[in-house]
C-alpha cells in the first residue's frame, strides 16, 4: 500500500493524521521536516495546531500551582473545639452553642494554657446559652439576673472602683441577710417577701446601708423585667429610711491646739507624722484620699493655694481638679515640712507619710475628755471655721469640691457652732439702737429722722444709677438682663427679691441669698452657662453711659 492510502478523507480536504489514528502495519514513517513542511503548506493546521499547544502548556501550569498551594491558615489540634492560626501561632476557640457559630482568641500559644481557657470558654458560652432559653420560657433565677448586673456594673465606666466596690459591699449584704434569695425563680419573689426582708434588714443596718442596699436590689431586679422574665419590681414597694443630719460636735479652738499636741507628743515614731495630718485636713478641707495624694509640688506658695488632684485616673470624687486656699495656719506646716525635709525631697513627693490617723485621733480624744472625731470630722471642723470668719457659703462650697452651689454646705454648715451662734444672735434687735452706734452729726435734716433721711439718700442714690444707663434694664421682662445689670451695679436698683428671683431664672438653678455676696463667682458661672454670644449681647445691651464707646 502506497504511503496515506485509505487514509484520504472523504471530503477532499487535506487532514493532519496523527500515528495514534494509523494502523501499526500502515503507518507510515513520519519525519519532522516533512511535518513542518506539511503545515507551512496549510494556514488552518497551523492554527488548530496552536491551539493545541496552549491546553497542553495550560494544563501543566495547573498542575504545578496546585503542587504549589499555600499552608493552611487554621491548624488542627488533637482537642475537640481548639483551633491554631498558622502565622501567628495563637490558639483560638471554634464552638457551635445554641445553633451558633462562635469564635474567640484564648490570647496564648501554649497548648497547655489553651486547652485551660478552652474549658472555661465552654462553659461560660453554654450558662449563658441555657440563661437565654430559661428567660425566652419566662424563667430566671436571682443569681442569673445578678450574675449580669454584676457585668455590666464592671464595664461601666462612669463608676469609680471605689463605688464599684461598694456596690459589691451592698449586694454582700443583701444575700447575707436574705441566703434564699439567691436561687429563688425572680417571679416568685413578692412584694410580701420583699417587704419582710426589709423589716429584718433595717433593725441591723445604717439608714444609708439600707437605702443603698435597697438600690442596688431593685437595678438587679430591673434585668429580670428587662429580660422578660417578670413584669414588675416588687422591690418598688418598699419605702427608704430617712436619714438624720448627723450632730456635729467639734473641738473648739483650744481644744484643737490640745488635741495636735497630744497626738504629737505620744510615745511612738510615727506619732508627728500622725500630727502633721491632722493639722493638713484641718487646714485644707481634703477628703482623706485626697490628702494621701497631694505632693509638695501641688502647693503654690505664690499665689498662695494647693492644688487638689485626686487619683492619677479618676480625680477627686467629682472628677475635677480644684484648688483650696493656703490659710495661715497652712503656710506655716507647709514651710516647716520644707525646712524639715529639704526643698528637694519636700517638692517630690507626697506632704503626708501616713494615710490614716483615727487611732490616734480616738486615744488624744479620750485623754483630753472630748467627744471623738473622725477625718471626715476635720473636714466639718475647716469648713465651720471658715463661715465663722465670715467666709460666704458659696465661697467654702467650691474650696470643698461642692458642685451644687452651696446647696449641700447650707445643710450641713448652715447652724455653726452654738457659742458663735450666742454671739451672733447679740447683734440682732428691735429696739432702740445699741449703744455703741454713733450719730454723725448733719446725718439727717433738721425736722426729718434717721430712717427717713436714709429712705432719701437711698432714693436719690438709685436715681442717680439709673440715670448712667440708656437702656432700663430694671423694667424689663428679661429675667437674664435684670440679673446682669444688678450683678455689675453697685447700688441695689432693684430689690434683693427681685434680684434672687431673676438669678434663680438666669442661672437655671435655685440661688442662695448668700450666694450675692459673693458676685465675681456668680459671673463666672453665669458666663459658663450661657452662650458667648449672649453675654456679649448683654454687655452691649447693659452698660452705663460713661463706659459707652470704650
Amino acid at each position: 500500500m502506497a504511503e496515506g492510502v485509505g487514509f484520504e478523507p472523504t471530503d477532499g480536504l487535506p487532514h493532519l493524521l496523527i500515528s495514534s489514528q494509523v494502523p501499526l502495519t500502515t503507518q507510515p514513517p513520519f519525519h519532522t521536516t516533512d511535518f513542518t513542511a506539511y503545515l507551512s503548506l496549510f494556514p488552518s493546521c497551523r492554527f488548530a495546531f496552536s491551539i493545541l499547544m496552549f491546553y497542553t502548556v495550560c494544563m501543566k501550569t495547573s498542575k504545578t500551582e496546585q503542587t504549589t498551594e499555600p499552608e493552611p491558615k487554621w491548624q488542627t489540634t488533637p482537642v475537640a473545639n481548639l483551633l491554631r492560626n498558622a502565622k501567628s501561632g495563637t490558639y483560638y476557640a471554634r464552638a457551635r452553642v445554641g445553633g451558633k457559630l462562635i469564635w474567640k482568641s484564648l490570647k496564648t500559644d501554649r497548648m497547655s494554657v489553651a486547652q485551660l481557657r478552652l474549658g472555661d470558654f465552654l462553659k461560660e458560652e453554654r450558662h449563658k446559652a441555657e440563661s437565654v432559653q430559661a428567660t425566652a420560657r419566662g424563667k430566671m433565677t436571682f443569681e442569673q439576673a445578678l450574675k449580669t448586673y454584676r457585668e455590666r456594673l464592671k464595664a461601666d465606666v462612669s463608676l469609680k472602683d471605689r463605688s464599684k466596690e461598694y456596690r459589691e459591699e451592698r449586694i454582700a449584704a443583701l444575700l447575707k441577710s436574705w441566703p434564699e434569695l439567691s436561687d429563688m425563680d425572680v417571679r416568685r419573689i413578692s412584694k410580701t417577701d420583699c417587704l419582710d426582708w426589709a423589716g429584718r434588714f433595717a433593725q441591723k443596718a445604717s439608714p444609708s446601708a439600707f437605702n443603698n442596699t435597697i438600690g442596688t436590689l431593685r437595678l438587679i431586679v430591673d434585668i429580670a423585667i428587662e429580660a422578660g422574665a417578670r413584669y414588675d419590681n416588687p422591690a418598688k414597694h418598699i419605702k427608704r429610711l430617712r436619714i438624720r443630719q448627723k450632730h456635729l460636735k467639734l473641738p473648739s479652738h483650744d481644744e484643737f491646739l490640745k488635741l495636735v499636741g497630744i497626738i504629737r507628743k505620744n510615745d511612738g515614731g510615727w506619732n508627728h507624722r500622725c500630727a502633721d495630718m491632722v493639722e493638713f485636713l484641718a487646714y485644707s478641707g481634703c477628703r482623706k484620699g485626697e490628702a494621701a495624694r497631694v505632693n509638695g509640688r501641688d502647693c503654690d506658695f505664690e499665689k498662695g493655694e494647693i492644688a487638689v488632684l485626686g487619683d492619677p485616673a479618676t480625680g477627686t470624687k467629682n472628677w475635677e481638679i480644684r484648688r483650696v486656699p493656703m490659710i495661715p495656719d497652712m503656710r506655716r506646716l507647709l514651710e516647716r515640712l520644707q525646712n524639715e525635709r529639704g526643698e528637694q525631697e519636700f517638692w517630690q513627693n507626697p506632704l503626708l507619710e501616713v494615710h490614716e490617723c483615727q487611732g490616734a485621733i480616738t486615744s488624744a480624744c479620750k485623754k483630753l475628755g472630748i467627744e471623738r472625731i473622725t477625718h471626715h470630722d476635720l473636714r466639718h471642723l475647716f469648713a465651720t471655721r471658715c463661715i465663722e470668719a465670715g467666709v460666704d457659703i458659696p465661697t467654702v462650697s467650691r474650696w470643698l469640691g461642692h458642685k451644687d452651689g452651696g446647696a449641700l454646705a447650707m445643710k450641713t454648715y448652715g447652724h455653726l457652732r452654738d457659742q458663735h451662734s450666742a454671739t451672733m444672735a447679740q447683734k440682732v434687735t428691735f429696739s432702740n439702737p445699741p449703744e455703741n452706734v454713733i450719730q454723725m452729726p448733719g446725718s439727717a435734716p433738721k425736722g426729718e429722722s434717721a430712717s427717713q433721711s436714709s429712705d432719701a439718700d437711698e432714693r436719690r442714690a438709685i436715681a442717680k444709677a439709673k440715670a448712667r444707663y440708656a437702656y432700663a434694664w430694671w423694667a424689663s421682662a428679661n429675667p437674664r438682663e435684670i440679673f446682669w445689670g444688678q450683678l455689675h451695679e453697685d447700688v441695689s436698683i432693684v430689690p434683693t427679691e427681685k434680684f434672687l428671683a431673676a438669678a434663680t431664672r438666669a442661672m437655671g438653678r435655685e440661688v442662695f441669698s448668700q450666694e450675692l455676696n459673693d458676685r465675681q463667682s456668680l459671673k463666672e458661672e453665669f458666663s459658663e452657662r450661657i452662650p458667648k454670644a449672649t453675654i456679649v449681647e448683654l454687655t452691649r445691651k447693659i452698660r452705663p453711659k460713661d463706659t459707652k464707646g470704650n
